[in-house]
């Protein structure tokens, strides 16, 4: 049995899929009830057991570790002790963290140092581990729906600031493989396969949805201002100084993705063509 945390977001319910799609038995732990993910259009797949259960709770974690010998771990930076304390008195042979790249940048920052926080409980908790670091999510730039839905107008910082953002989908191959192939000890930097800009990338939304689309650059204060609304303000700084680290470069692009599924990474315009009608359009 395959234990999965955070099932109803963008990686976790990939690697959902494709654990069920290799014929594997998962449990999914999940403090949101069932109405509320069909609600939102996250609806857990047929053929997975859901327990209740809160990371930030490690009581209610019992009966979903039970009989459980693999977990994949979304990392709620708060909550990641009481769950590898749960994991080894259930004796779990294996963790795939999903963590991030920004754990291997010279200065981290805040998101960075989150993350190599919760990579180094799980690493001296004594469970056999497995670390997925995936570059920006390509579902990050679903943050632009609405502005490109009614007007065509993206606004932001950094227009030039590259990153090679990856699929979700991709992340999820490759914990996924993991898994199934006991990949114990490694830890995986991911990217998708091109560098792209902040403007080549609502470009390429444009050309997929075929609509005229612009970026168009905001000050620094009008935008960290938006993002505070969401974010604290440490990880707001964090975002703002790693844009302006990235304008005007070019991201490396890594194999990875290719090199443990066997397969060639989503490209940004096969996702777009998967996410066209968040962003407007009627899917491709």
């Amino acid at each position: 049995m395959i234990l999965v945390t955070g099932g109803t977001g963008n990686v976790g319910g990939s690697v959902i899929r494709q654990l069920l799609d290799a014929g594997e038995q998962v449990r999914v732990v999940t403090r949101t009830d069932a109405a509320t993910r069909a609600s939102r259009g996250r609806t857990i797949p047929d053929g997975v057991e859901v327990v209740p259960g809160d990371l930030r709770q490690p009581q209610t974690l019992r009966t979903a570790l039970t009989g459980v010998d693999r977990a994949f771990l979304f990392p709620v930076f708060d909550a990641v002790d009481g769950f590898l304390d749960a994991a080894r008195q259930a004796d779990l042979r294996q963790v795939v963290l999903l963590s991030s790249s920004a754990v291997t940048y010279s200065t981290p920052g805040w998101i960075g140092e989150q993350h190599l926080r919760v990579e180094r409980a799980v690493a001296a908790s004594g469970l056999p581990w497995t670390f997925v670091r995936p570059d920006a999510f390509m579902t990050n730039d679903l943050a632009w729906a609405h502005q490109i839905a009614n007007g065509g107008v993206v606004r932001g910082i950094y227009g030039k600031s590259a990153c090679a953002p990856i699929d979700p989908r991709d992340i999820a191959a490759v914990a996924v493989r993991a898994i199934l192939d006991r990949l114990v000890g490694e830890a995986y930097l991911l990217t998708g396969p091109q560098s792209l800009t902040q403007i080549d990338r609502v470009h390429i939304i444009g050309e997929v949805l075929g609509k005229p689309l612009r970026f168009e650059e905001q000050t620094r204060e009008q935008f960290g201002e938006q993002l505070l609304r969401e974010l604290p303000a440490a990880a707001v700084e964090a975002l703002l100084d790693i844009l302006a680290a990235t304008d005007g470069t070019t991201a490396a692009v890594l194999p990875t993705v290719e090199e443990v599924t066997g397969r060639p990474a989503f490209t940004y315009a096969e996702w777009v063509a998967t996410r066209a009608a968040d962003f407007g359009a009627a899917p491709i």
